[in-house]
């Protein structure tokens, strides 16, 4: 079987956003997997140790600087990478098409991607993903076990932990908790020079964002340092909460 491993590529958690012609900027700003993404490509490699004959396949669709991100991927331990070289940015619909056209072309039965993208704040791409295969869809998953053709497992709701079975070919996301993500050893850093990224354009699958950004703000806030002296205890709270209600908008 073949399991395919979405990457996407993000500023690391350490780093300031800025903000440069309405959009982020990213230069010389660290760039890292998508922690979100590591745990798929960890439970994909958890899957194959557990007996699964599978081929692991990272993809990731963005600009040249994502390789970075596959050659991760690719020194965890996943067979080879598809690097869909592409400078505009695709809104998650978009994205879902490519990676749907990939699933195809490929042959694969198993889609392992982040439950949130943190960059997007989005939970779209699996539901999208799995809306264009026609195939059943497992979120925000804390557990996962193959047995032949059947995947089963448990993953969260609004209602509590909820048990699952489905057949494959099946999309997986994935969440904290799922696993812990293995670093990968030097020889495997190595090994992963070596390995194959196969180089194509987005033009090849015809797709365009449906979705433009026109700019960026950054939310910040601010304390007010604001100091209630009642004449008593009774009225200091009371000037609070009439800050609160009229001022800050946050109690009714």
């Amino acid at each position: 079987m073949r399991i395919l491993t979405l990457i996407r590529q993000v500023l690391d958690a350490q780093e300031g956003v800025h903000i440069a012609a309405n959009q982020i900027d990213r230069t010389g700003r660290k760039l890292v997997m998508d922690t979100m993404d590591e745990y798929g490509v960890e439970e994909a490699l958890r899957l194959r140790e557990r007996g699964a004959q599978a081929e692991i396949i990272a993809v990731a669709v963005g600009p040249a600087g994502v390789e970075e991100a596959l050659r991760s991927a690719l020194a965890m331990g996943a067979d080879r990478a598809i690097h869909v070289e592409a400078d505009v940015e695709l809104d998650a619909i978009a994205l879902s098409s490519v990676v749907a056209q990939i699933a195809r072309s490929e042959g694969a039965e198993l889609i392992l991607c982040g439950g949130q993208q943190s960059d997007w704040d989005s939970q779209a791409l699996g539901a999208a993903t799995a809306e264009r295969l026609n195939w059943p869809q497992a979120t925000w998953t804390r557990t996962l076990e193959l047995s032949g053709s059947s995947l089963s497992g448990k993953h969260d709701t609004e209602y509590g932990v909820e048990s699952f079975e489905v057949q494959l070919p099946a999309v997986i996301t994935t969440q904290q908790g799922l696993n812990e993500p293995r670093y990968p050893t030097l020889p495997n850093i190595m090994k992963a020079k070596r390995k194959q990224i196969r180089k194509d354009s987005l033009e090849q699958y015809g797709v365009q964002p449906k979705l433009r950004r026109k700019g960026v703000v950054v939310q910040t806030t601010q304390r007010l340092r604001k100091i209630f002296d009642g004449k008593d205890a009774l009225t200091a709270a009371a000037q609070l909460v009439n800050s609160l209600r009229n001022e800050a908008g946050v109690i009714q």
